[in-house]
């Protein structure tokens, strides 16, 4: 029990402490014996200045705007919150502390840039080392060291390494957005002469970006803006700044790109400095992250290291993730170490990575390359390439010249440090492993944007985001990265309003509409994220925030997709009637969709798998789509109506209201027939039908009944793909189809989950048969849209939802599903009220639920044969009844 209000944090990420902006937002959690909401008092103090006490109003609790002076820029704050109860009040909390970093208006520095040589091409260029001395000349109360970067960037004082964040200043559209990182740096300053060192690389902003290895368009010149602000015992302060007065050389990293590699000569040594170039860079203003940095999260040892070749070792660390190999054992001076990096060991026992080779009907495959390498000096060096990044399991060692110790070998695993929020487990070890490689396969993902893969590609496609986010907020604090990437979701927007199909868009479609991609901008199923996600994170979170900051993209994307259905038409429907016929304007048809995409794939009469994409391109980019198409816009209108109550729109909430009704309509008169059949007739066209609402009630059951045919008729497979896999399972729990869900969901012959667990995944597939009965490999072995499986196993195996209509879980339900493979679950989830915990048992023909109810939440149990328990008291609760043996 915690008798003080707990959790305190403002939305702000940082690395050795949270860093804000002018007006940074004050949440915490209520005491855990507030049995109903209360009203709280805020203290504060700024550089140790009191501000005066702040009372909340009654719950409020989630985001208390900044309520005193906007802050200037690198200020200490600490603050502390009390719950006001009846008749007394709480004890204080401990202190929170933040600091405000530099606002735009502070910045000093100039933009220094490398002198650089000769370019050498993306991928096969160094990393620069930029550098100033400069003398201190008594004790150092502290010492702060601002910076950010085009490229991506190290910085040293006095050779100590500063902060624990990786691949700064992080991914984002920097054309528009780029963020700084504070940095604490007391320790390593010293009176006399001191020395800074920064380490710059190409990183996301030059480097080579997509399956394809073309160079990211953000700019051709990299740059560093930094500033070190000393304050010293007497209260004075000394400011050292980037400008002319700087050097650049050459460093030991003779070749650094995030795809490719990097290679570490530790023989070369410091060069001759040269001047560095002064302002050869434009950026935009510089802002702080809300998202949490990337940071080295865990190490591994190697689970086993195989030498196959005189010179040429296999290390298996047990598991895919994202991150790099730390080697402490570099042989004599001169030993060269090439590490390659991969996701898959072939039958014949080595390294392949072909199944990740780039593609495109009738051109030769661009082979898929990521690739360490290390020349020691004989001084003890340890090699961690800290410029690239890697998706990775196995990892290949050729060394020609002296042996190798595999003790030296660790597995750094690197993503967002997102902070666990949920857990599950369960009496069925399969779901538990399911549950575990999504949660691996999300972690992969999650370098500071959430990626499609680590590997081929590495871009945040806004499709697998928008699919996987209601499972995300399951199991992390995904707000501020959600909140992070959004905003290159906004910067990216075309000027028609269409969203890119990936952002941060190295690519810049916004800026060559004429190119290729462009027409393929503006899907639905991936465009639709713009509504999705900040609608999720409301629910979620109860960020209303985070609905004003998307609003007018939110608009100008339905505006422009309502506009396409409006003015485009399929050839097919031309062909059926020369003038539209009066729905038609409703109908999403006329544009480019991606579609359902990633369907398990059909079978030839020898076993090869056929992909319709590669096989007959023209005909998969001129299907008719206009199903998938009009029911996502009649998804993100009704939400963008939802959006605008909220906000207090009330016209806007009428118009898209109307709107979405008159979408609906249109998706009914086109595409279902008076039995409740659709006219694709698939799977997954029953279960999007399902889940988002289109089908009227008298017909659901209908729909239902005719995609359990379906199923049984694919010898309960699925055949469902990417936009609709996540919502099979809780469609047909939902529709009365509970044992069917848990057939699908323990179906070991492929396509399914457990093939991938029987045949030895630890991170989700792309492709159901990722790794197939002969050992091949196909496609991504970590790409996590598959993984949204797991938010079945809280939903409706655990039973954890959230009330319809509820936000931030004031409201919730318990409510599992259970079956006789599963005899018991229990999970819990960090909810902005307070952590709840559920936990059930079937023993005999009795089902026990026991719910911890955070303060200042509603709460209910509903048994598998409707009865309820409503409401629950706070705290922890316990109820049994008599279930059927095959409930």
């Amino acid at each position: 029990m915690r008798d003080t209000p707990y959790d305190l944090g403002i939305d702000s990420g940082g690395n050795d402490f949270p860093v804000s902006g002018p007006t940074p937002r004050l949440s915490w959690k209520p005491p855990s014996d507030a049995a109903h909401p209360v009203a709280y008092e805020v203290q504060c103090t700024v550089d140790g200045e009191a501000h005066p006490t702040v009372t909340t109003a009654v719950g409020d609790h989630r985001f208390l705007p900044w309520p005193w002076p906007a802050l200037a820029g690198g200020r200490r704050v600490l603050w502390r919150v009390r719950a006001l109860r009846t008749g007394d009040r709480s004890p204080w909390s401990p202190w929170h502390a933040f600091e405000s970093g530099l606002l735009h208006s502070d910045w000093r520095a100039r933009w220094i840039s490398p002198a650089e040589s000769v370019d050498r091409g993306h991928g096969r260029r160094p990393a620069h080392l930029l550098s100033v001395r400069f003398a201190v000349r008594s004790t150092v109360r502290s010492a702060r060291l601002y910076a950010t970067a085009l490229g991506v960037y190290e910085a040293f004082v006095n050779g100590e390494r500063a902060g624990t964040a990786e691949l700064t200043p992080g991914s984002t559209s920097y054309d528009r957005t780029l963020h700084a990182q504070a940095h604490d740096v007391t320790a390593a300053v010293v009176p006399g002469e001191n020395r800074i060192e920064i380490l710059l690389s190409d990183g996301w902003y030059r480097g080579q970006v997509g399956a394809f290895r073309q160079p990211s368009g953000w700019g051709t010149v990299t740059g560093v803006r930094a500033e070190l602000h000393l304050v010293h015992e007497d209260g004075n302060v000394q400011v050292v700044r980037t400008d002319g007065t700087w050097t650049s050389t050459e460093s030991a990293i003779t070749r650094a790109d995030l795809m490719d590699g990097q290679t570490t000569d530790f023989r070369v040594g410091a060069g001759t400095g040269r001047p560095v170039l002064v302002d050869q860079v434009e950026a935009p203003s510089i802002d702080w992250s809300p998202a949490p940095p990337v940071r080295v999260v865990e190490s591994r040892p190697a689970e086993s290291v195989r030498q196959i070749d005189g010179g040429l070792w296999i290390a298996d660390f047990g598991q895919n993730a994202s991150g790099w190999i730390r080697l402490s054992d570099l042989g004599p001076a001169g030993t060269r170490t090439v590490i390659d990096y991969g996701e898959h060991v072939g039958p014949d026992g080595d390294l392949t990575t072909a199944h990740l080779d780039a593609r495109r009907p009738g051109q030769a495959p661009i082979p898929f390359v990521q690739r360490d390498e290390a020349v020691s000096a004989g001084r003890g060096e340890t090699f961690e390439p800290r410029h690239t990044v890697h998706g990775f399991r196995y990892a290949r060692l050729r060394r020609e010249s002296a042996p190798l110790d595999p003790a030296s070998l660790v597995m750094r695993v690197v993503h967002s440090d997102l902070r666990r929020t949920g857990s599950f487990g369960c009496g069925h070890e399969d779901l538990n492993r399911l549950h575990e490689i999504a949660d691996w396969s999300f972690r992969g993902n999650a370098v500071d944007v959430p990626t499609d893969c680590p590997t081929r590609e590495r871009l945040a496609w806004t499709g697998d985001y928008q699919v996987f986010i209601s499972t995300a907020t399951r199991l992390y604090d995904v707000l501020g990265f959600s909140r992070n990437w959004l905003r290159s979701v906004r910067d990216d927007q075309l000027p028609d309003g269409r969203i890119a199909n990936f952002s941060p868009d190295g690519r810049r479609i916004k800026e060559h509409l004429d190119d290729q991609f462009a027409m393929m901008t503006g899907s639905a199923g991936w465009g639709d994220a713009v509504v999705a996600v900040p609608w999720e994170l409301y629910e979620s979170y109860g960020d209303r925030e985070v609905l004003i900051e998307n609003w007018e993209a939110m608009v100008r994307w339905v505006e422009w997709a309502l506009k396409a259905a409006r003015t485009a038409r399929h050839p097919s429907r031309v062909e059926r009637s020369a003038e539209p016929l009066p729905h038609e304007q409703y109908l999403w048809d006329g544009s480019f969709h991606w579609g359902e995409w990633t369907e398990p794939k059909a079978k030839a009469s020898d076993g090869t798998r056929i992909d319709p994409v590669q096989s007959d391109p023209v005909a998969w980019f001129m299907a008719d789509k206009g199903e998938v198409g009009t029911a996502f816009l009649y998804r993100s209108t009704a939400t963008l109506a939802r959006v605008a109550h909220v906000l207090d729109h009330a016209a806007d909430a009428d118009r898209y209201t109307a709107a979405a009704e008159r979408i609906r309509d249109a998706w009914r008169t086109e595409f279902l027939s008076p039995d409740g059949r659709t006219a694709s007739d698939t799977q997954a066209g029953y279960v999007r039908a399902l889940s988002l609402g289109l089908v009227p009630r008298a017909l659901r059951e209908a729909a239902a009944s005719r995609l359990v045919e379906l199923i049984r008729a694919a010898g309960t497979h699925l055949t469902t793909g990417f936009l609709s896999t996540g919502d099979l399972l809780p469609v047909l729990a939902d529709s009365g189809h509970a044992d069917l869900a848990y057939e699908l969901l323990l179906q070991r012959t492929p396509p399914s989950w457990m093939y991938m667990l029987d045949h030895g995944a630890t991170t989700v597939w792309e492709d159901w048969e990722g790794i197939d009965d002969t050992g091949a490999a196909h496609d991504s072995l970590n790409h996590y849209s598959k993984g949204a499986v797991a938010r079945f196993l809280h939903t409706h195996v655990l039973g954890l939802r959230q009330t319809p209509g509820a936000i931030a879980w004031e409201s919730f339900e318990v409510a599992p599903v259970p079956h006789p493979s599963v005899p018991w679950a229990r999970g819990t989830h960090e909810s902005p009220q307070g952590t709840i915990g559920v936990e059930w048992r079937v023993t005999g023909d009795r089902l026990t639920i026991t719910v911890d109810v955070p303060p200042a939440s509603t709460a209910r149990i509903v048994f598998p044969d409707g009865t309820a328990v409503d409401p629950l008291p706070c705290g922890r609760f316990s109820a049994t009844r008599r279930v059927r043996a095959t409930d």
